[in-house]
């Protein structure tokens, strides 16, 4: 799948994830593709080396995809890992992407759950894609 974006879908994607995942208490917010390329990366990510987190992110999903299969299901939605300090949510964006959100123990995981429905929904259009 090819897909171009303009700097105004840029500034839109950047937009939605400010408001929705930071403002909400995310550390960091990026938006992968499902072969592991990174489209956007916002927050701090603390030195954290964010190519490599987009990468192991889409190859986590895609085993993960498998696993799903295996038990019967097409794919999972989300994934979730739960850190001492630090958690990391992923969540499908339409067929081709994936939001990877960090936050940490003082932010609900309900909050996060929320608020990455609302951002699916809100990127979806943008990223020409279908759920």
């Amino acid at each position: 799948m090819d897909l171009v974006l303009s700097k105004e879908a840029i500034n839109s994607i950047i937009a939605i994830l400010d408001e929705d995942l930071l403002r909400a208490g995310a550390d960091c917010v990026l938006l992968v593709d499902r072969s592991g390329n990174l489209i956007v990366n916002r927050g701090d990510p603390a030195n954290l080396d964010v190519v490599a987190l987009a990468a192991l992110s889409a190859a986590n999903f895609g085993a993960t995809a498998e696993i799903a299969k295996l038990i019967g299901e097409d794919d999972f939605a989300l994934l979730f890992h739960k850190g001492k300090n630090e958690n990391i949510h992923f969540t499908k964006v339409g067929r081709g992407f994936i939001l990877i959100t960090l936050f940490g123990k003082d932010v609900s995981l309900g909050v996060i759950r929320l608020k990455t429905v609302k951002v699916t929904e809100d990127l979806l259009p943008i990223l020409g894609g279908e759920q």
